[in-house]
């Protein structure tokens, strides 16, 4: 029987690959819109703080356009690693075309990811502002939630006032005993590497400092709860905190489990998808944020929405009150009642009623919008932002794997600005 034929794998071979990126992506495809998107913003500020230029010393700086294309894309397609967009910038078409043949590398994009929060707010809020001038956005009806995600921080990280007391002792005694060493040594390579072990114990003892400025403050907070819930805050253990992520705090998730994490304050136009501020805080519930994101809201777009949908115990009857006198106008709230009891003595229903009848009439006013068929049917678009919340945790929002509140912030806006992204096209073509 004869010998079959085949063309074998010369790897020896040298080749020439001319590719075309233009001609290869699609005219429709998503990394076009993401350009387009990124080329019709306001990046003055990243350009001025580059420091090669022209005519003087220093290697030309990645053009900031296209770290902040490749991290909306990457955000877009739920990619929120470094070291991976380095990987798909050298192997995958889309990421090739918006480089362009700009040499990029991890440190430099996870650094552009979270160096610059003030420009992504202010980017937030004038893409929203687009699509309001166009009429395909009005901020009449505003809804806002709070989501819990993972932060970048085990359990046993968590440590209590005495144990960071040991750990600053053992990092201050380690720290001497280097500088001794680097002093005393004539090798300047193993000086070299005394001097990184001493830089990383200074980040320690860094941590550690702010780790108890923390404590001091959830140990502040428990000492006002315990005013109201005296035997409640007897049963808990002793305050923690983490030494890894000093801002991170123990969060109840919504499958019962405790974990480190942040909570995640979104407010958005439910109907049309649209996420119009966003915050990060270490709150373990929702209770009384209602007002600063609405003051959140003003300060973007100087105005305040006139409906506002909210969560149970989002806001408190004096959060109520004081949003229907808002400054910015008149805020109406739906958010239904705290479920009580019936099961009370006579007494406790007077005192109750008595109560009812002193509130102020934005109150009276809630209590009935909300028993009201038109007050229900208008909270109904409130389930909305739910999905928009499960979207951005499909898309890599459930696990901040940066440090701190403003890091967490800035991977908050990139979000947003990608929802807001997909959003606005899918606005424009339907008003088109």
């Amino acid at each position: 029987m004869s010998e079959v034929r085949v063309v074998k794998a010369d790897r020896s071979q040298l080749q020439w690959d001319v590719i075309d990126l233009e001609a290869f992506l699609p005219a429709d495809h998503q990394a076009r819109v993401v350009w387009d998107f990124v080329e019709s913003l306001d990046v003055s500020e990243l350009y001025a703080a580059i420091k090669s230029r022209e005519g003087g010393a220093g290697r030309p700086a990645a053009d900031p356009k296209v770290l902040l294309a490749l991290w909306l894309y990457a955000t877009v397609e739920g990619v929120g690693s470094a070291r991976e967009l380095e990987r798909l910038v050298e192997r995958d078409l889309a990421y090739r075309w918006l480089a362009g043949g700009v040499p990029v590398n991890y440190h430099g994009l996870a650094d552009f990811r979270v160096d610059h929060v003030g420009i992504l707010d202010r980017l937030l809020t004038e893409s929203v502002t687009a699509l309001m001038s166009e009429g395909l956005l009005s901020l009449a009806e505003v809804a806002v939630d709070g989501t819990k995600v993972r932060a970048n921080a085990g359990k046993n990280s968590f440590k209590s006032a005495a144990r960071l007391v040991e750990i600053e002792a053992a990092v201050e005694a380690r720290l001497a005993a280097l500088k001794a060493e680097i002093t005393s040594d004539p090798e300047a390579s193993w000086r070299r590497k005394r001097a990184a072990r001493e830089r990383a114990a200074r980040e320690v003892k860094q941590r550690a400092g702010k780790a108890h400025a923390v404590l001091d403050r959830i140990r502040a907070e428990k000492k006002e709860r315990a005013k109201r819930h005296a035997k409640d805050e007897a049963k808990k253990s002793e305050a923690t905190v983490s030494l890894s992520d000093p801002e991170a705090r123990n969060l109840r998730f919504a499958d019962g489990a405790i974990r480190p994490g942040y909570n995640a304050q979104i407010a958005a136009v439910p109907t049309q998808g649209v996420i119009v501020s966003v915050e990060m805080t270490d709150r373990r519930n929702d209770a009384g944020l209602a007002s600063p994101m609405v003051d959140d809201i003003v300060r973007r777009y100087g105005k305040a929405p006139e409906r506002l949908l909210l969560d149970t115990h989002y806001a408190t009857v004096e959060d109520i009150a004081a949003l229907a006198a808002h400054p910015a106008g008149s805020v109406a709230v739906y958010a239904p009642p705290p479920i009580e009891s019936e099961s009370v003595t006579a007494e406790t229903l007077r005192k109750r009623k008595y109560k009812r009848a002193r509130e102020p009439d934005s109150v009276k006013e809630w209590r009935h919008r909300m028993v009201s068929d038109a007050g229900r049917q208008v909270y109904r678009s409130r389930k909305l932002i739910e999905r928009l919340n499960a979207d951005r945790k499909n898309h890599g929002f459930g696990f901040i794997a940066v440090r701190g509140l403003l890091k967490a912030k800035a991977v908050a806006l990139w979000h947003a600005l990608a929802n807001n992204l997909i959003a606005a096209r899918r606005l424009r073509l339907a008003a088109a």
